[in-house]
């Protein structure tokens, strides 16, 4: 017999705050009322795939599920030690603020190794204080850009105890260092920037060219949900595809400026491409330069035509937009394991689902699809069921969650 609720519940947030505490004061001694709180949310790309790391324009929103970070300064007998432990992994990570060690391969304590490392090359001697921490999510890992949810709430953390004071442009590029620098992750802005500037309700709207943001009013509050379906598939984006991508839209970029008659395009994106050169010098790429270039191109006509259906309150062509976009980032980009390509098939076949598409870059993870309010239970058995007989292995780790929106990282 089916199960007749498919969808996870995740903890209230007060709850989870009050259980970190408490370890928190069990692990570390810290009492309650000298803990302080970071919520750092995940988010959904519904519009603007794969550009971010070619400045191309995005959008986002901030999950109602976050990662959570309860924490105090590091004591005075070892103020430059950070300790931190996990909930969803067994081993304390710790080190010393003077020898930062490098990545370790799988290891869940890079990126707070990586903020320590990116803070003290920002700050250098403001930088003197380490911390002890519990950190926790509850969101299954691929696709939500937990990786840089955490990154983030390691940051403020730290700057907190600090007494450092970054805004959200600071924390943007010093959560691009852990990931860029740190780690080796060739990723953009748009992760980091969603997770710090997004508002709850509204679309947020993203160059990552000029590194500009709006937030933007549309649809009135409840007139949506979002649905995130986990695929089972977990695997470090490092380890995936990704990077190869990133190298063959810089690849395809060269190449048309170079037919254009450009000589000095070593370090192009195809940001730097102008739409005519590309609509007039595509058909003489490879094969692969040529699809990378137009999924790129495509997705900008689909972020510009997004912004203005959701501006207009026209959630269909919204969503419609969204599914095009799925459908480019496996045609065109060419992501997407065999389990996410039959989730995003189910849900787009799926009554109630006004559109749906991978989330994050597509080779792990999550689906994500913007879904008529009160339809989630249904749509998320039909989908369940249809994965199953496909992926039978997989749907052992099938999970779904509705989720609304949120507002940014932030100190409660």
């Amino acid at each position: 017999m089916s199960d007749p609720n498919p969808l996870l519940q995740p903890p209230a947030l007060d709850e989870r705050i009050a259980s970190l505490k408490r370890r928190l004061n069990r692990v570390y001694g810290v009492p309650a009322s000298e803990a302080h709180v970071v919520v750092s949310p995940y988010r959904i790309c519904p519009l603007g795939a794969h550009v971010d790391h070619q400045l191309g324009r995005v959008t986002g929103m901030a999950l109602d599920q976050a990662i959570v970070l309860v924490f105090a300064a590091a004591p005075d007998a070892a103020p430059r030690t950070v300790r931190a432990r996990s909930r969803n992994f067994p081993v304390e990570t710790r080190f010393d603020l003077d020898t930062i060690p490098p990545k370790r391969p799988g290891d869940w304590g890079n990126y707070l190794r990586g903020a320590a490392a990116a803070l003290k090359q920002r700050f250098g001697e403001r930088f003197q204080r380490g911390m002890v921490g519990i950190i926790d999510g509850t969101m299954p890992i691929g696709g939500l850009s937990s990786s840089a949810a955490v990154g983030v709430a390691y940051l403020l953390a730290l700057e907190t105890v600090n007494g450092l004071k970054a805004g959200a442009a600071d924390n943007i590029h010093l959560n691009r260092f852990i990931e860029n620098h740190y780690i080796g992750l060739n990723n953009g802005i748009l992760d980091q920037t969603i997770i710090l500037a997004a508002r709850r309700g509204r679309l947020l709207a993203l160059d990552c060219q000029a590194e500009q943001w709006q937030v933007l009013d549309g649809p009135a509050p409840g007139s949506f949900e979002i649905l995130v379906v986990h695929s089972g598939v977990e695997q470090s984006l490092v380890a995936t595809g990704y990077n190869q991508r990133v190298a063959e839209c810089r690849d395809a970029a060269c190449q048309l400026l170079a037919a254009a008659g450009q000589t000095d395009h070593a370090d192009a994106v195809l940001r730097d491409v102008p739409e005519t050169v590309f609509h007039e010098h595509v058909a003489a790429l490879p094969a692969a330069s040529a699809k990378r270039a137009t999924h790129f191109f495509g997705e900008q006509a689909r972020v510009r035509e997004g912004v203005a259906a959701w501006t207009r309150a026209n959630l269909k062509r919204f969503g419609e937009l969204m599914t095009a976009s799925g459908r480019s980032s496996i045609e065109n980009y060419e992501c997407g394991s065999p389990p996410l390509i039959s989730l995003y098939e189910l849900l787009i076949s799926a009554p109630g689902v006004l559109g749906a598409r991978f989330s994050g870059a597509g080779f792990r993870g999550n689906c994500i699809a913007l879904i008529e309010p009160g339809r989630a239970g249904a749509i998320a058995e039909i989908v369940r069921a249809g994965y199953t007989r496909r992926h039978p292995v997989e749907a052992k780790a099938f999970a779904a969650v509705v989720c609304g929106t949120d507002d940014g990282a932030r100190l409660l």
